[in-house]
């Protein structure tokens, strides 16, 4: 199957180039495309999952993926699709979160024997020099054009504005495009659809420098069906790194969506076929709730291991109920369809000192520190509007003393919510925490 039909079917794709002459280059030989990747923090997140999975479906249909990391232009700052010039980072930060993002990029590609490349742009960019540079690539750039992409133009209208570093992004962009196609016969650049103004400028570079023909693919922004955008709650960001977001919150952040989202979603973020997702459209209530299952369990795996997918799974199951997985929805999932006894083990959880909770704690602070809070007034606030549960029971008042008399086996459970848990284990041996 064609990678344009694959992308297309499942949703992937928003605007492309010259599509006639990319479908045939996708039919007649092996591919190389790349997409770039923000090193600014150790861990992507959910808004990164889109452009991961089509570099994994572009492998899957036998082309060569580039996940390029920007080393280089994160020593600029890309303005795209931001109202404030980005935090600057060292060449020595921007590197170990290079490596942390390959370990994060190696659950959804295959790097050996260079069937993928993982490739930073500072190897090319940062011993640029400028006056070559001027005249060899800059000479290309038709400022007038530069102003009018989306980048630069949210930029322009900002209070802040669009600093001169900024505006050199989409010439850097174009050039690292230039490089790829010279150095590894990469043809294709993908991309979110604020990159059209940079991928463009990067098909023309190639066509002016090397006479040749370069190509762009654009993704939508994803945003649920309430108009949110994607991996952003209420406690922040949902992050691919275990560490920052545990593998159960993962799992529950997509156990979690709209039902209006759950067909479109399982199309972009898992490889399950098709007409199996397409049938999906056809459930209702509980049935639905499984393929909201199925969804978070294959999410979490590809992300987390089948391990913590199955741990997360199971915790889910001892929060809400054993919940039995019919063989006929979603058939190609690999979770468990036979259940087996529930456990609590991947619930997040805070070990805490006895002495805390000998004169007691108030139930506000013992919810902010938790996590299922942001601060002590929010926590106020939740149970004030009785939505704080201990041990299954409604918070009566947000200064409520927690005992060690509340423990059951020295653990008790909080609940924000419906379906934020968090378990406080009770450590006897330890002083003040």
């Amino acid at each position: 199957m064609n990678l344009l039909d694959v992308l297309e079917e499942r949703g992937f794709i928003e605007q492309k180039t010259h599509e006639a002459e990319l479908r045939e280059l996708f039919e007649t030989s092996s591919v190389t495309a790349y997409i770039g990747f923000d090193p600014t923090a150790s861990s992507l997140h959910i808004g990164s999952l889109v452009p991961i999975m089509s570099l994994a479906h572009m492998q899957r249909c036998g082309h060569r993926p580039i996940a390029l990391v920007g080393g280089g232009t994160g020593l600029v700052g890309d303005p795209s699709g931001k109202t404030e010039m980005r935090k600057i980072l060292t060449l020595e930060t921007i590197q170990e979160n290079v490596t942390a993002l390959k370990k994060q990029l190696s659950r959804f590609l295959d790097f050996s024997e260079d069937r993928a490349l993982l490739l930073n742009n500072a190897d090319w960019l940062v011993g640029l020099q400028y006056i070559p540079l001027l005249r060899d690539i800059g000479r290309h750039f038709s400022v007038n054009r530069m102003i009018k992409a989306e980048s630069c133009r949210m930029r322009l209208e900002s209070e802040e504005g669009l600093s001169f570093i900024e505006f050199n992004y989409m010439v850097l962009q174009a050039y690292d495009f230039l490089e790829l196609y010279s150095n590894y016969d990469c043809k294709l650049q993908m991309g979110g659809s604020d990159q059209w103004g940079n991928i463009v400028a990067g098909i023309d570079l190639i066509r002016k420098v090397k006479r040749g023909s370069g190509f762009g693919i654009t993704f939508p922004l994803i945003t649920t069906s309430s108009g949110e955008k994607m991996g952003k709650t209420a406690s922040g960001a949902i992050w691919l790194d275990a560490a920052r977001t545990s593998p159960y919150e993962y799992y529950q952040y997509w156990v979690n969506v709209d039902d209006s989202d759950v067909v479109r979603f399982l199309a972009l973020y898992t490889f399950l076929p098709m007409a199996e997702i397409r049938s999906v459209s056809n459930l209702k209530d509980a049935q639905l709730n499984i393929a909201k299952s199925i969804l978070a369990y294959e999410t979490t795996r590809l992300v987390h291991g089948a391990q913590e997918a199955d741990k997360a799974f199971q915790a889910s199951l001892a929060m809400f109920g054993d919940r039995q997985i019919p063989a006929d929805i979603l058939p190609s999932s690999s979770i468990p369809r036979k259940l087996k006894a529930a456990a609590k083990e991947s619930v997040p959880s805070t070990t805490m000192s006895l002495q805390v909770f000998q004169e007691g704690l108030p139930a506000f602070k013992l919810f902010h520190q938790a996590g299922l809070a942001k601060s002590g007034g929010a926590a106020r606030r939740l149970i004030e509007q009785g939505g704080a549960y201990l041990n299954g029971d409604r918070v009566a008042a947000f200064d409520q003393l927690i005992t060690h008399a509340d423990f059951e086996k020295d653990e008790i459970l909080l609940r924000s919510g419906k379906k934020k848990f968090h378990k406080i284990v009770l450590d006897k041996q330890a002083g003040d925490v």
